[in-house]
């Protein structure tokens, strides 16, 4: 079972930041999910939110700041403790800084379509660019954003994001031609493990924090898990001869 680092390393060092990333990286972390926004200028930025506030302390929405406003700004508000000055990134700065990551999971939150259509032109070039489409998939739980992205670049890799037991995850993901199905880990069952394998789908659950949650994943047959804390979570399962990768 493979282990992407939810956020970066969200328990572990501030969300969405390059020094989160950097650090689960230098632990040897080569699995990320992240999520990307488009600023007003449409830069690529990767932050969770709509708004800047949970993480900055500045109430001003994404999509209405320009990233020369954006940069700057100290992105540990509730978060966990760092003690240095944390920004929000671009995405070409967070790969960047991780030279030789295995696999990325690029997660698009639901917006208006204008903004979503611009973000699906935008990544897609920025995928293509940097030849990342064997490296990637392009996660959200907006089927038309999913269908928009899949009609531009069909080999790029998708996945549904699925936090709820209805409509069925999996008859969704089927629908769209989905690779992956990301379900909240909650769902989770051996059938549902079963099926999406029959259908050639990679499983990856979120978020899960606890051990004992993670081997029951493991024996269900999920193919990944993403947690707020990689970095211990894979020392727990190399300790005890577990395949992460």
């Amino acid at each position: 079972m493979k282990i992407y680092g939810h956020r970066g390393a969200k328990g572990e060092a501030p969300e969405n930041t390059l020094e989160g990333f950097i650090h689960a990286y230098k632990q040897g972390i080569r699995r990320f999910e992240l999520d990307v926004q488009l600023t007003k200028d449409g830069q690529l930025i990767v932050i969770h939110d709509q708004t800047l506030e949970r993480t900055t302390g500045v109430a001003t929405k994404v999509k209405d700041a320009n990233f020369s406003e954006i940069e700057h700004l100290d992105a540990r508000k509730n978060t966990a403790a760092w003690s240095s000055h944390c920004h929000i990134p671009t995405l070409t700065q967070v790969v960047n800084s991780c030279p030789d990551v295995e696999h990325w999971q690029f997660e698009v939150k639901t917006s208006s379509k204008d903004r979503l259509n611009i973000l699906c032109n935008r990544l897609v070039e920025y995928i293509q660019a940097n030849k990342l489409n064997a490296t990637c998939v392009v996660t959200s739980s907006n089927t038309w954003f999913l269908k928009e992205l899949r009609r531009r670049d069909p080999s790029i890799k998708i996945g549904f994001v699925a936090e709820y037991r209805f409509p069925k995850p999996i008859n969704t993901a089927k629908a769209l031609g989905c690779e992956y199905l990301c379900l909240n880990y909650t769902l989770c069952s051996e059938n549902l493990a079963k099926e999406t394998h029959k259908l050639g789908i990679h499983l990856s659950c979120w978020t899960v924090n606890n051990i004992h949650e993670m081997l029951q994943l493991r024996e269900l047959g999920v193919d990944s898990i993403i947690t707020d804390f990689p970095t211990s979570a894979m020392i727990y399962f190399e300790n005890n001869g577990l395949i992460t990768s």
